[in-house]
């Protein structure tokens, strides 16, 4: 039985926060802290992720799945969910799948669509790492660099490092069995049923996840949708500009 390791923050009406891939909850909480000022906040890691359990399979009916049974642990009747990038498409799939249980849904720049295998050569520079070899992270962070050249990304990266009580660096994420699962998880979101719950799809003006084309595909299984756009944001749109991010988000719950 797959139990999520989890935050919380704040009281009153639950809301729940789904992080994208190689993340966890703590990637939600440069905006969790003000949202729970009007929430009870939980944000739960994903399977093979932060410190929840490691499993060999991994695709978007198992992780609806798992936020279902998180919902039962926690004792949650219906909240609001929040999902960014694969987090996105776990909180689309929760909500066509377990409906009763989702109140209003929030996508953060992500569509229903099959997406191209962008984090190869990420999933193979982590993957060649020998942990044992290394006594900071800084020596991580710099031999990553001629395969990972941004900085930010390399930071981001190792925040799923670990280290034992022997000193020694472990991933906590389940690195291998996310790179395995890897095609499964930019595969097209399987919509057998229809949401109509009020949905808000919230997407970077510079990013390319939710193009004109995504519009109609969203409103298919979301027939409530609305779609916005935060024009300086990127993917990460929620750490780009979290002012704007929590104006729309709070405006639309």
């Amino acid at each position: 039985m797959m139990q999520l390791h989890f935050k919380q923050l704040g009281q009153g009406e639950p809301l729940v926060l789904l992080h994208g891939l190689f993340g966890s909850a703590d990637n939600w909480f440069g905006v969790a802290p003000k949202l729970a000022e009007k929430f009870h906040v939980f944000a739960p890691d994903l399977r093979n992720h932060g410190h929840s359990p490691h499993h060999a399979e991994m695709d978007y009916p198992l992780m609806a799945a798992d936020v279902e049974r998180f919902f039962a642990a926690q004792k949650i009747e219906c909240a609001h969910v929040i999902g960014h990038s694969m987090g996105g498409k776990v909180a689309m799939q929760f909500a066509l799948d377990f409906p009763a249980r989702v109140k209003k849904l929030v996508v953060v720049d992500m569509a229903l669509r099959a997406y191209a295998r962008t984090h190869d050569k990420i999933f193979a520079a982590l993957l060649a790492l020998d942990l044992n070899l290394f006594q900071t992270r800084q020596q991580i962070e710099e031999s990553l660099a001629p395969e990972i050249p941004s900085l930010n990304l390399r930071r981001f990266l190792l925040k799923n490092l670990g280290r034992d009580e022997h000193g020694k660096f472990f991933w906590k994420m389940n690195l291998r069995s996310v790179a395995e699962n890897y095609s499964r998880l930019g595969e097209v979101l399987s919509a057998q049923n229809q949401f109509d719950k009020p949905a808000l799809f919230i997407r970077g003006g510079k990013s390319d996840y939710i193009g004109a084309k995504d519009e109609n595909e969203i409103r298919r299984p979301f027939p409530a949708a609305q779609i916005q756009t935060i024009p300086e944001a990127a993917h990460w749109v929620h750490a780009d500009q979290p002012t704007e991010f929590l104006r729309l988000v709070l405006d639309f719950l």
